[in-house]
Parts: C-alpha cells; structure tokens; sequence
C-alpha cells in the first residue's frame, strides 16, 4: 500500500475520531491490507492527534483471550497507543455522546513501567524486572468502523479500537504477584457480570506484555520508563451506555470504577 493511500486512510480515521463518525472496513475497500499497512495508518492517525496537543503515554494490546477473539472473529491480538487525552480518574464519570461511538468495557491489569524495553527479544523475565508497579484498570473499547465490523487490520488500523481508559488507585509490585491466576470480577451496575483469570491472557498478563514489545520493535518502538501497557481483557467486553456504571475488583488488589453519562 503506497504511502498516499496510508496517510488518506489514517486522516479518515483521525476525522471520524473527531467527527464521532464511522467509516466502512477498510478490509473490504483495500483487500490487499497487510498488518504492516494498518500499523501505518493506525501511525499516521496517532500523529494526527498529537499534532492537536495529545501525548502518548503507553501502549496497550487488545483482543488477547480466546473469547474476545471470537466476538471480533480475529486470530491474533492488535495493539496501539494510549494518550493523555484517554485517561480517565478512577470513578469518573465518562461521557458518551460526542466522546463515544459504541463503547464496550473491559477489565484488566495494567502495567507501569520503571525502566525502557525493546523488542525483539524481550522476555517474560524482562518485563517483570522492568516493571514498577501493575493495577486494576477498565479499559473501554469505541471503534471508528462501522458496527464494529473488524477484521485484524481494522483494528490495528484504528489503533487498537482505543476509547478511553480508567486506572485503579491501587499499584502494587508484581514481584510476588501470582499473575496468571490472578482473579477478577466485574460488576455493572451492582449485579456480577462476569469472572475472568490473568491466565485469559495469552496464558500470562506477562506473555502479553512481552509479545507487544516485541512486535512493536519490528516497528522500532520502545516501551519507555513511565509508560503505562494494557495487557489486555480477562473478561468478554460488555457494552455500556449513559446511565451504566461499572466496576472490578482485583483480588488482593484494588478496584477501579466508573459510570457514563
């Protein structure tokens, strides 16, 4: 895909960001869309947004367990980056219309760096060293394709179907933190709605972390000391609209909350 086409597909993108508006699969206009391409469009869009003033400060992986593969009908996790402009206090209240496009929450466990990594051979061991503290996070899911009709591409392309995202209160170390059988419930609107494990990601929270810093290298991108890295939902994505509230708790964690407006 030539570099016009790239730029014309991210600026799309940027626009329908803006605009609150969706766009058709891209996978259906260009055929030919290879993983590259999409990242390089999901580059330019992300330009465009710090160009108007946002700063990246992380990374994240998406769609990494078994279930949210299947709801998408993709066969490997997409990634992206997170701006300040994504960030949300725990328990805010996040806007829908004008912000929004069709949301969906997820929970996770978030990654805070101390120290840089770079792929292409960063280890699970790598990242545990280099990581400062890890903590309850929801993520809420938005997607600029129409009705969420996405293949692999789609999503890198739109960065990861990034929304906005809400970070618990509480970090602890993870030195001695069972991640893999690390537990989580989530709640919406006071009813339990959903269970999930550490091991929901790609085996290990860890082994997913990993696997991004190492495809992000192919791209000659850092994970750098303070970044935060969403390593991806351990429960199937519920959609959520004005009015719903939501919240998880970690086991021997913390919790992180929010509602919609």
């Amino acid at each position: 895909m030539n570099k016009n086409i790239i730029e014309q597909l991210g600026d799309e993108l940027y626009q329908a960001l803006r605009s609150q508006t969706t766009l058709p699969p891209f996978t259906e206009r260009y055929t030919d869309i290879s993983i590259e391409d999409a990242y390089r469009i999901s580059l330019r869009m992300v330009k465009r947004r710090i160009e108007d003033g946002e700063r990246i400060i992380g990374k994240k992986i998406g769609i990494t367990s078994e279930v949210v593969q299947k709801m998408f009908d993709v066969d490997q996790p997409d990634f992206g980056f997170l701006t300040d402009k994504m960030a949300y206090a725990n328990g805010a209240k996040i806007p829908v219309d004008g912000n929004l496009i069709a949301p969906k929450a997820e929970g996770e466990i978030a990654f805070r760096l101390k120290s840089d990594l770079v792929g292409p051979s960063v280890t699970e061991a790598d990242v545990l060293a280099a990581t400062e503290t890890i903590m309850p996070c929801f993520e809420v899911v938005d997607s600029r394709i129409r009705n969420w009709e996405i293949k692999i591409e789609d999503t890198v392309a739109d960065n990861a179907s990034c929304g906005v995202f809400v970070l618990g209160d509480t970090e602890v170390d993870p030195q001695d933190v069972d991640l893999p059988n690390l537990s989580m419930k989530v709640f919406k609107n006071g009813e339990q709605i959903s269970t999930g494990l550490g091991s929901a990601v790609q085996g290990n929270p860890l082994t997913a972390v990993a696997w991004l810093a190492n495809t992000l290298g192919q791209f000659d991108i850092p994970f750098q000391a303070g970044d935060i890295i969403l390593s991806g939902s351990l429960v199937p994505l519920e959609v959520v609209a004005p009015g719903d509230e939501m919240r998880l708790e970690l086991e021997g964690i913390g919790s992180a909350s929010c509602s919609f407006v």
